[in-house]
């Protein structure tokens, strides 16, 4: 399984940007999407920048993440998937009978 790792921008330059997550910075390529402004928030794998997020997509991914490791240690995390907890499954558009 691949996992994208979301952080914010502190600098960049036309091929690598310092990124911030959780207060430690990481050193990302930007090669695939180009350079971006302080501020922007990155997916990134595998020490590469692979799409533009919004806050909000960034925050919900990153909620994911440390519900994972939460419920990994036995931990509360519920209120990390505030938005599934209520609703039912959903089978994605191309499985779906129309």
């Amino acid at each position: 399984m691949c996992i994208g790792i979301p952080m914010r921008v502190i600098s960049s330059t036309p091929f690598e940007a310092v990124c911030e997550r959780h207060g430690v910075q990481h050193s990302v390529s930007v090669m695939l999407i180009g350079e971006q402004e302080a501020g922007a928030w990155l997916l990134t794998h595998l020490g590469s920048a692979i799409r533009v997020l919004d806050a909000e997509e960034a925050r919900m991914i990153d909620d994911a993440l440390t519900g994972l490791s939460q419920a990994a240690e036995g931990g509360e995390f519920d209120a990390l998937f505030a938005d599934l907890i209520d609703r039912e499954p959903q089978l994605p558009p191309h499985l779906r009978d129309n």
